[in-house]
Order: C-alpha cells, then structure tokens, then sequence
C-alpha cells in the first residue's frame, strides 16, 4: 500500500516537472523567432517613443482658452496691437501663432492678411504630423517582416525536413517552425500597435486643426466688423 502511494506521488512528480518543462515564457518565445526579432523589437520601441511624443505635444497644442478671441477683438478694436501680440506669445498655442502673423499684417489688403495666416498653418499643422507617416510606416512594414520571417522558418524547416531524409522527426521541424509562426505573431502585433496609435494621433490632429480654422475665421471676421 505504501509502495503504490510512493509511486503515485513520484509520478505526480514527473508529470509536473515535464509540464514546467514544457511551459515557455514570452522571452523564450521571442528567442526563437530568431534575428527577425531584433527590427520587430526596434520598429516596436520607435512606435511607442513616436505616440508619446506626438500625443505630449498634440495635448499641448489643443489647449483651449475661452476668452483668448474676445480679448484679441478688444485689443484690435481698442488699438493695441502691442497687447494683442503680447497675449498670442503668452498662449503659445498654433492658432495663437497665426492670429499673431494675422495681427502683424494688420493695415495690409486682406487678402494678404488671410495668406499669412493660412502659410502658418500649414506650417503648424506639418509640426504636428511630424513623425506621422514614419508610424504609418511601421504600421505597413511590421507585419510585412513578420511574414518574411515566416518564409525565413519555413525554408529553414523544409531543408531540415529535407536533410533528415527519411528520419523525419517532429523536432527537426521544430526550429523553422518557431521561427514561422512567432515572427508572425510579433509583425502582427507591432502593426496593430503602429495602426491604432497613427490612426489615434491623426483623430487629435484633426481637432486641432478644426480649432485653428475656426480661430482663424473668427479673426478675419474681427478684422471686417466695424469698431464701435
């Protein structure tokens, strides 16, 4: 009775010290996708440092203040050009920039006036976008070197396969096979990574854009109304 309890628990031992055996972390994992892992990792690191930095400086450009308009009305209407371009330097905002290069072409035919304000922003607006397209990049780019790491094992298993003639064991295989499928896995997470952050950060953008039109309407509206 003894004996048989003894040899059930030394069983029990050896099914759980195969199965921490089998377990794999994600570090090994990655291990095995091979060198392919090493620009996926790159390309990983440059799209979360480019969504940070974007998203401190879009935050930065869409801050808001409700009474910068009104004051920038009474400081044109009353003659202090002075003050009005002292409070844009202030607010330090895109849309504060370009009503500033609007109030410094104050005197000149609007139409000039209106080109100096739309040359600065797009000025402002390709700040914002900087980096952009290099995520929209990674966005594209990661999977497609996840798939070629998926050819790379592939091939690698295939000429495993094909020199072990016919000794063909499943750990031959084993090798390209990791290879296939966990570069694959990682381009694909990259990508979705780099897709949702460019996507998210052109969201922002555009809202900050639609302020700086708005702004800029509402300035040459200032300009055409009649000072009281």
């Amino acid at each position: 009775m003894l004996l048989n309890v003894l040899l059930q628990a030394a069983a029990a031992v050896e099914v759980t010290e195969q199965q921490q055996v089998a377990e794999l972390s994600l570090f090994d994992m990655a291990l095995k996708g091979g060198v392919i892992m090493i620009p996926l990792l790159i390309l990983c690191l440059m799209a979360v440092y480019i969504f940070f930095e974007r998203l401190v400086v879009i935050k930065h450009a869409s801050q808001k203040d409700p009474l910068f308009m009104d004051k920038i009305k009474d400081y044109i209407h009353d003659g202090k050009i002075d003050a009005a371009q002292e409070l844009c330097q202030k607010t330090d905002t895109p849309y504060s920039r370009m009503i500033a290069k609007g109030i410094s072409r104050l005197g000149r035919p609007m139409n000039d006036v209106q080109v100096a304000i739309e040359n600065v922003g797009n000025l402002e607006i390709s700040k914002l976008e900087r980096g952009l397209s290099l995520l929209a990049t990674i966005a594209g780019g990661g999977p497609m070197i996840g798939f070629l790491g998926t050819v790379i094992g592939m091939i690698e298993a295939f000429f495993n396969m094909a020199n072990a003639g016919s000794n063909i064991d499943v750990t031959i295989l084993a090798g390209g096979i990791y290879t296939a499928m966990v570069t694959t896995v990682a381009g694909l997470v990259v990508g979705v990574i780099a897709y949702f952050a460019y996507n998210y950060l052109i969201s922002r953008v555009d809202k900050v854009v639609g302020d700086m039109e708005s702004r800029s309407l509402e300035f040459m509206d200032i300009l055409n109304e009649p000072a009281n």
